[in-house]
């Protein structure tokens, strides 16, 4: 059931003249007598001839009565009912009445259309027509009604949310008794302020001349200010300052000026980042010669090492062939020394004798010697390697073998 359902059943029912007067409220708990009398009603006045029993004090009286209703509807009014909600009697009966009124409502307002004169419809050819047009005044106000009714009902309805506390408030001053000193200063007070006011707005009024006079004046006066500084803007705009053909002047040299900066930021943007990408360049091939320099380095102390190596091994079987030689006489066979490079301490001399017992002493003073010689040749190259990279090609000097080793540079091409 909603209330829509309701409130049209209701005005529906006043407008077919049923001779009772339905409440809204009469449905909202069970009321199977008053629906039964609205279904016979209903009927009779969709056919008044029609017999329908009218017992409904029992049980199976009251189903009797639901059925022969619900027959009656289906067979002659095509309508159809829902006997259950009908039996129900509460707003879900008023539904299933409604079917039976809106189509008895319908009826008659088709029947008061049909019998209704030109005259009585405002129109000439007998036919009912609405102007939108005259209705828009109309319109407007029942949108604003509307909404005052809404702003309206929402504050009547915190009021009355308030009503249970002003109840008790208003019973208190309702049983406190008048004093009626009180109430006659009370009242001497209001008439007093309400008097005041009254003489205030007679006062306001009474001015009411002289202020208009007053404000047409200050109007006037700044109406006359207003023309005066227009005409004083048009003069300006019109004059020609003295300065402007200077100022045109340098604001083209300015232009020149800095189309000419730009052009040389530009320009030195440009060469700077062509400095950076130089030294970049020089970095690398530095690091690129030291790398070379290095290898080279490397590879000629190996091959100064080899023909150190080389040299020892001959000079080792020149000492052997020398010992077989002398091996029939006694006496001490002096040793040709070995060439030695240079920057060396001295040549080295090998004494040798048959006997076979100092062997191994002497093979170990050779050894020590050769050692001594070696780290001798070592600073040595390294004192030619600087020497070399500084002031060019190094002197050959001689090898343990007797050859002459190469030159650690010879020229600066080389790297």
């Amino acid at each position: 059931m909603s209330f829509r359902d309701l409130r049209n059943f209701t005005e529906m029912m006043r407008a077919l003249g049923y001779p009772r007067l339905i409440s809204m409220e009469n449905f909202r708990t069970p009321n199977f007598p008053l629906v039964a009398e609205v279904l016979l009603w209903l009927g009779k006045s969709y056919e008044p001839q029609v017999d329908l029993p009218s017992d409904v004090d029992s049980e199976a009286n009251r189903i009797i009565f639901i059925k022969a209703v619900a027959q009656f509807m289906a067979t002659k009014a095509h309508i159809r009912l829902n006997t259950k909600r009908l039996y129900q009697a509460d707003g879900y009966a008023v539904k299933e009445l409604l079917k039976v009124s809106s189509v008895l409502y319908n009826a008659m307002k088709t029947k008061e259309l049909s019998t209704a004169g030109p005259g009585d419809l405002e129109d000439p050819q007998g036919r009912f027509q609405f102007h939108l047009g005259s209705k828009v005044s109309e319109l407007k106000a029942a949108r604003q009604l509307a909404s005052e009714i809404t702003a309206k009902g929402a504050s009547l309805y915190d009021l009355l949310g308030q009503e249970a506390e002003l109840r008790e408030h208003r019973a208190a001053a309702i049983a406190r008794p008048l004093e009626i000193n009180e109430t006659e200063k009370a009242l001497r007070a209001a008439i007093k302020e309400v008097l005041g006011s009254v003489e205030r707005s007679r006062e306001r009024l009474g001015n009411v001349a002289s202020d208009e006079v007053s404000l047409e004046g200050k109007i006037e006066k700044k109406r006359q200010d207003l023309e005066r500084n227009q005409k004083r803007l048009e003069t300006l705009q019109s004059v020609r300052p003295s300065f402007m053909d200077e100022y045109d002047r340098m604001e083209a040299d300015l232009q020149t000026l800095y189309q000419t900066y730009v052009e040389k930021f530009r320009n030195l943007s440009f060469l700077e980042a062509q400095l950076d990408d130089y030294h970049r360049l020089e970095q690398d091939r530095l690091e690129e010669a030291e790398n070379t320099l290095r290898t080279i380095q490397l590879k000629l102390r190996e091959d100064e090492r080899k023909l150190i190596r080389s040299g020892l091994k001959d000079g080792d079987s020149d000492m052997e062939i020398l010992e077989d030689e002398g091996s029939d006489s006694d006496m001490e066979d002096s040793r040709p020394a070995k060439p030695r490079a240079a920057g060396g301490r001295g040549d080295a001399r090998l004494v040798g004798t048959m006997q076979g017992g100092d062997s191994e002493t002497e093979d170990f003073d050779v050894e020590e010697e050769e050692e001594e010689e070696e780290e001798e040749e070592e600073e040595a190259n390294e004192e030619l390697e600087d020497d070399a990279s500084l002031e060019g090609p190094a002197p050959s000097r001689p090898s343990r073998g007797g050859g002459v080793s190469p030159p650690l540079l010879e020229s600066d091409n080389d790297f």
